[in-house]
């Protein structure tokens, strides 16, 4: 991962690069959320854990950081003779995708005032008169 955003503003970015971009997550929840998106009813931990070749543990933890992150709902079912289990299924990716460019706003946002406190402070230490903007 490149170390500064003008480094990352020059290699070639995927749109799955938003899930570690946005929410911080790595290449096993990428390929749970992948395997979850491919299936044709909702799967439990057990079968995405198949899916992904990897231990129920390591992919249930996989699973409930793409849940916190939003990018996958839980539902639970009912077995017939009691007791339930879930079941998890991809959220509708327009609502991923709003709540990333929200997330993008607020950055953008908290950026440009540090910018601008960045240029207020800078300003005022070197003596030049304040930028007034137009």
């Amino acid at each position: 991962m490149p170390d500064s955003m003008a480094e990352q503003l020059q290699e070639e970015m995927e749109c799955e690069g938003l899930l570690e971009c946005f929410h911080g997550l790595g290449r096993l929840d990428r390929a749970c959320f992948q395997a979850v998106v491919d299936a044709d009813e909702p799967l439990t931990v057990d079968e995405v854990a198949d899916a992904v070749d990897r231990e129920r543990s390591t992919a249930y933890r996989a699973v409930q950081r793409l849940l916190r992150a939003g990018f996958v709902q839980k539902e639970q079912r009912n077995y017939d003779q009691g007791g339930y289990y879930h079941v998890y299924r991809p959220t509708d990716p327009s609502r991923i995708a709003g709540d990333m460019q929200r997330l993008l706003n607020d950055w953008y946002a908290k950026m440009g005032q540090l910018v601008r406190e960045f240029e207020t402070k800078y300003d005022a230490e070197s003596g030049a008169p304040p930028h007034i903007e137009r």
